[in-house]
């Protein structure tokens, strides 16, 4: 059977948005290539076509997962001012829906605690979609005419991440929504988000 020149492209992609997909819902420890392979709707025999081990799996994934990170956050910030755009990202990243979502939300709260038992490909890849987010925030920072873009966009992944997690950690919803509304509060207000034009 003849496949289209991109059909080895699509088909990795596949596995790895459902690799992407199991990690955040089962850690990538426990993740199974026969379960992702078979999630794609592909066999186990055809895994190693595409990656040496499922550890290239878990470091090409952390890839996707902020690939997938990147997309969302330029959807929640296209066709905004600055400011209007870190504030539609920090409500976006510290919402309900966004604790709630198991298998599609960011990979950093996911995979922060198991960074240090993996490959040093996937911490480093891991270390890249950090950077990749800190400078786009820095950006936009920059713009609004921020003194200390680097650091305070920094910060601010910090905080996010750190709200995030223990909001998903928290069995109580209500403490876990407060968890979240003081952050995006405290965010907005360090950054002065809400005064600027």
């Amino acid at each position: 059977m003849r496949y289209e020149p991109q059909h080895k492209e699509k088909t990795r992609e596949r596995v790895l948005k459902e690799a992407a997909k199991a990690i955040r819902a089962e850690g990538p420890h426990q993740i199974s290539v026969a379960k992702v392979m078979a999630n794609a709707g592909l066999t186990v025999g055809g895994f190693y076509a595409h990656f040496a081990s499922k550890d290239d799996l878990v470091a090409a994934a952390i890839d996707q997962m902020f690939d997938e990170g990147g997309e969302r956050m330029t959807k929640e910030t296209r066709g905004r001012s600055p400011a209007e755009a870190l504030i539609a990202y920090i409500d976006f990243y510290l919402s309900p829906g966004h604790r709630d979502a198991r298998i599609t939300g960011c990979p950093m709260s996911f995979l922060a605690a198991d960074l240090p038992r993996l490959t040093a490909e996937a911490r480093e890849r891991f270390a890249a979609g950090v950077a990749g987010l800190r400078a786009r925030l820095a950006g936009l920072l920059r713009e609004l005419g921020d003194a200390e873009a680097e650091a305070d966009a920094s910060s601010m992944v910090s905080e996010l991440v750190g709200a995030i997690t223990l909001a998903r950690a928290e069995p109580d919803f209500v403490t876990s929504d407060l968890i979240l509304d003081r952050s995006r509060a405290a965010l907005k207000r360090r950054l002065a988000l809400e005064t600027r034009p």
